[in-house]
């Protein structure tokens, strides 16, 4: 019953995607979109909680689709359930956003029809219980995000990003196909249960696992299949690039769940070796590149590269404890990780969403010619305050408690039996340390830059706040990420069935301890309380400001600003986007391919100075560029077979068959 439910609602998502092809001309398009889109992932949320909290069996249905001899098969477990939760929450929010900011959208009609059905291709994911449903959906995810990237065409640079990503999703996906192939074995049990029952040889699991890194790391943005992932999630309207940000991303990290932690059986303790490479690196590149951005979707983009690879750090972690028979270390690794799932689904909506909220009311996405917003757009401005401290991972709120949860896990390492391991996961967290530290200093850059100071621009200084249901929204998940930092035990208690059925153990039952603290591991080791951090904060904050206002003095002096020694100041003079992280860069310019060029003419000379960075981005100039090239290529020089005579043709053909004639006899 509670599958069929599920699959309901996802009926009734793409019925509201052919209803916005008939509204398509009407005013009501965006609105009646929308807010049924919000509905519809109401009702999938309850469905799943009720699944993930209260238990039950999975209650799988088959369909008479897909592969004649198995159908198509459908079950809602505790895994599919918790991430169809966020899914869930993330439709919920992006909805009510757009109904406000879809007004502002040139081409409505180019986005409505496929919003509805990038949601239901996500959900059907979650869902599908063999591997040719699991893959149809996967399609249809791809297809729906690739035609939102794609919609505001007449951009060139949005052409470019479609056509990147379209490359890559495909590429993924055959990775996919072919694990899923190596699962099924020669039996062809394409069905998961089939596949669960199944054993694999050390050599076909090590190839699953590469394909299940390269399948679902492309979609998640893994370095170094992380290269459309900065130039797709900015060029799609600002909230479908939270919901790719922040939630299908997600589908991608339930994917390699999927395969790797079920599908695949126990595992090798190997395995987490090359997870964790691969988590670590893209944890540190992410945030380095995410500091270098002057567009502030761009940057939002690259730090969801960091995000992911903190993630797949803790998965890694719970692939290292569970191939040891580690089951409660294993549990706090796999909880930290699905944890900062919820958590990064819920902060980085909120900036995507904010950063919308700013291209609405100044028209552009550029640090550089922002400034002051705090003043024209206070809300705005407190709610991604917020969201800038969640991602930092600065206590009270959310970020903070999935990264310390990720920290304790770390510290069980010297438990491990394998030397590798001993070595490898303290030095994946120091990266992790790395990149918490980066990540404060990248959202000090861009929230400073964007909205403090003074404005750079006319727009900025004339900006206003957006609607209101884009506030009420982003407002909204401001105290959603406050709620998961300071009751954090709750999502840990949630959390549990998930963690029993990927990693056989979790964590003990936190609802009941004292003033709501969490003990991941003992009293006497490690210990948080989250609501007693925001009431001491609340409390001495408070008691500062009365003391301030009560003791200093009631004079007020007004006076020019001061000036920073410039005889005429102004706005330009202030901090840059670049100036901020020029330190950094200069730093780490190895590592992220960054160049500057200072022309100084000598004394005498009156030509102007010059200044100029330039950033390449080595991974796609190592490995993606020579690729495409090398089609390129190719594809010139087999060009000429179209014009070709029909006696060529023939005599192809023929060669052709002969070629294929020898192949048969020869073998074997």
């Amino acid at each position: 019953m509670i599958t069929a439910l599920v699959l309901s609602g996802i009926a009734a998502h793409l019925a509201v995607s052919v209803l916005a092809v008939i509204l398509r001309r009407h005013a009501a398009a965006t609105p009646v979109t929308y807010g049924l889109s919000a509905v519809v992932s109401a009702f999938l949320m309850a469905v799943a909680l009720i699944r993930l909290l209260g238990g039950g069996g999975d209650d799988p249905v088959v369909l008479p689709l897909g592969i004649p001899w198995i159908g198509a098969q459908f079950r809602l477990d505790a895994l599919s359930a918790f991430f169809l939760a966020v899914i869930a929450l993330g439709g919920i929010g992006a909805s009510l956003y757009a109904i406000g900011y879809g007004r502002h959208e040139p081409e409505p009609q180019r986005v409505l029809p496929f919003y509805p059905a990038f949601l239901a291709g996500m959900s059907l994911v979650l869902i599908a219980d063999d591997a040719f449903s699991f893959l149809f959906a996967w399609e249809t995810m791809s297809l729906a995000s690739w035609a939102l990237v794609v919609s505001q065409h007449r951009d060139p640079a949005n052409i470019r990003a479609g056509y990147v990503y379209i490359v890559m999703a495909s590429a993924g996906t055959m990775a996919l196909l072919l694990g899923f192939g190596l699962l099924a074995g020669a039996s062809g049990g394409y069905a998961f249960a089939d596949m669960r029952a199944g054993t694999l040889t050390p050599t076909t699991a090590a190839f699953v696992l590469a394909l299940a890194l390269f399948g679902a790391g492309s979609k998640a943005g893994i370095v170094p299949l992380h290269a459309w992932l900065p130039l797709a999630h900015p060029a799609a309207p600002s909230h479908v690039s939270a919901l790719m940000s922040g939630v299908m991303t997600k589908v991608a990290v339930y994917a390699f769940i999927r395969i790797i932690f079920d599908l695949a059986g126990t595992g090798a303790w190997w395995w987490a070796t090359v997870v964790l490479v691969f988590g670590a690196a893209t944890a540190v590149l992410g945030i380095l590149f995410a500091l270098m951005q002057d567009d502030l979707k761009r940057a939002l983009a690259y730090s969801t590269i960091e995000n992911i690879g903190l993630i797949f750090v803790g998965l890694g972690l719970a692939l290292a404890f569970r191939g040891n028979g580690m089951s409660a270390a294993a549990a706090l690794a796999f909880t930290a990780a699905l944890f900062h799932v919820l958590n990064h689904s819920a902060f980085k909506s909120l900036l995507f969403l904010g950063s919308g909220a700013v291209l609405a009311a100044t028209g552009s996405r550029m640090m550089d010619t922002l400034g002051g917003l705090i003043h024209r757009m206070p809300l705005t401005a407190f709610a991604v305050l917020v969201g800038a401290v969640a991602i930092s991972a600065l206590p009270p709120l959310n970020g903070f408690v999935s990264e310390w949860l990720t920290f304790q896990a770390v510290l069980l390492s010297p438990d491990l039996p394998q030397w590798d391991l001993k070595i490898i996961v303290p030095a994946a967290g120091a990266m992790l340390a790395l990149a918490a530290a980066l990540a404060a200093a990248c959202f000090v850059r861009l929230y400073g830059v964007s909205f403090l100071g003074r404005p750079r621009s006319d727009a900025a200084a004339e900006a206003r706040e957006v609607d209101r249901w884009s506030v009420g929204v982003m407002l909204g998940l401001a105290a959603l990420c406050l709620a998961l930092g300071i009751l954090p035990g709750l999502v840990i208690d949630a959390l549990a069935p998930v963690s029993e059925a990927m990693v056989a153990g979790r964590l003990p039952a936190q609802a009941t301890t004292a003033w709501l603290s969490i003990v991941p591991v003992a009293e006497g080791r490690s210990s948080y309380n989250g609501l007693l951090v925001f009431v001491f904060i609340a409390a001495t904050a408070s008691l500062a400001a009365l003391v301030i206002h009560r003791l200093a003095s009631d004079k007020l002096r007004r006076s020019a600003a001061w000036d920073c020694g410039f005889p005429d100041p102004t706005p330009a003079t202030q901090y840059t986007a670049a100036s901020f992280s020029q330190p950094i860069r200069r730093i780490f310019a190895a590592v992220i391919g960054a160049r500057e060029r200072v022309d100084m003419p000598p004394p005498g000379d009156m030509r102007p100075a010059a200044f100029a960075v330039e950033m390449r981005d080595m991974v796609w100039d190592g490995l993606y560029q020579p690729v495409a090239s090398g089609v390129s290529a190719v594809a010139d020089r087999l060009n000429r077979f179209q014009f070709l005579t029909i006696r060529r043709y023939l005599t192809l053909v023929f060669a052709a068959l002969v070629t294929l004639l020898l192949v048969l006899a020869i073998w074997p």
